[in-house]
């Protein structure tokens, strides 16, 4: 219905074998020779790495690498994640030496550690808060429950704090707090730091929380939220708090980059520090206590939204970049 045209190409996430990555890459530069693209749009870690390298190989004339994050390789510790990071580094590198590119980053530490690994200048860059919102879609509902409800709708992962809000919720509810702690997502088999189906269940079956699964209509689920939480290690710039936002519901978040980018701490919201269960039982403690708070947090950031995430400035953001790129073209 719009025009587009879907070139299908297998891209796992979790496949880190050299046979299948290779396959991969050979198929992108077979696109790119087939389509002659003037301009490619890269999104999130493998295909920027291997459409960035692909499209130095076929010339293309313009890339836009899109930064969504740098996901659980810069996350993680330990000796294994430090060689990953040491090659992935070293690859993001090649990929990003385009002569004609532009670096979208969605917080300022995701832009400075690129423009460390990359050694381009400050010109190739450009700072998007994230892929916004549409405000006709996540408009603003007044919280109508009766017992609040804790939504945490993400990928079921430990380093989106899914361990912590289960503990701070199985916390809450041993000190009689009254609330329903849900989470909405499905665990990422691919992603090595995904939950255990297994262990939802238990919690379920514990009476510590619900579990929603993969849910579509993200507007439903956020009106039926009291509070959105969103307790991650890091993020690039998660959409469900801007959306969260839009529908005028307080966030609570942790203050990491991407994270502490999408709230105003005390006014739209609430940042704890990661990995810190108890802190973010206080906070969601003291939201639950005080309604007439949350509603304000919940306005300030239905306004926050308006003034900063309406899709419509991000889509303009992005027509420019393609007009500069295109202008560049010899």
């Amino acid at each position: 219905g719009l025009g587009f045209i879907l070139h299908e190409v297998k891209i796992s996430r979790g496949d880190l074998g050299i046979f299948t990555t290779f396959k991969t890459f050979l198929d992108i530069i077979k696109i790119f020779n087939n389509v002659r693209p003037k301009i490619v749009h890269l999104v999130t870690i493998k295909p920027i790495i291997l459409g960035g390298i692909a499209a130095r190989i076929a010339n293309i004339h313009g890339v836009v690498a899109a930064i969504s994050g740098l996901g659980y390789v810069f996350i993680n510790q330990g000796f294994l994640s430090s060689v990953r990071r040491f090659f992935i580094k070293a690859l993001y590198k090649i990929a990003l030496g385009h002569s004609n590119l532009k670096v979208i980053c969605q917080n300022s530490a995701d832009y400075n550690e690129i423009k460390n690994i990359s050694k381009l200048s400050s010109d190739s860059f450009v700072l998007i808060n994230g892929s916004g919102v549409s405000l006709e879609e996540f408009q603003y509902f007044p919280d109508t429950n009766k017992i609040p409800k804790i939504i945490m709708a993400s990928r079921m992962l430990e380093d989106k704090g899914v361990l912590e809000f289960s503990a701070a919720a199985q916390q809450l509810k041993t000190l009689g707090i009254l609330a329903d702690f849900i989470l909405v997502g499905d665990p990422d088999p691919d992603n090595p730091s995904s939950i255990k189906k297994s262990q939802i269940q238990d919690w379920e079956q514990e009476g510590i929380l619900k579990h929603w699964g993969h849910r579509d209509e993200m507007q439903e689920v956020l009106r039926m939220a009291s509070i959105v939480v969103l307790p991650s290690y890091r993020e690039g710039f998660p959409k469900v708090l801007i959306e969260a936002a839009a529908c005028g519901r307080p966030v609570i978040t942790t203050d990491v980059p991407g994270c502490r980018d999408a709230i105003y701490h005390g006014k739209t919201g609430m940042l704890v520090p990661p990995k810190n269960s108890n802190a973010l039982a206080d906070a969601i403690k003291n939201l639950v206590l005080q309604p007439e708070e949350c509603r304000k947090m919940g306005l300030a950031g239905r306004a926050m939204a308006e003034e900063r995430f309406d899709e419509k400035i991000v889509i303009e953001e992005h027509f420019s970049i393609y007009n500069q790129l295109l202008l560049n073209i010899k």
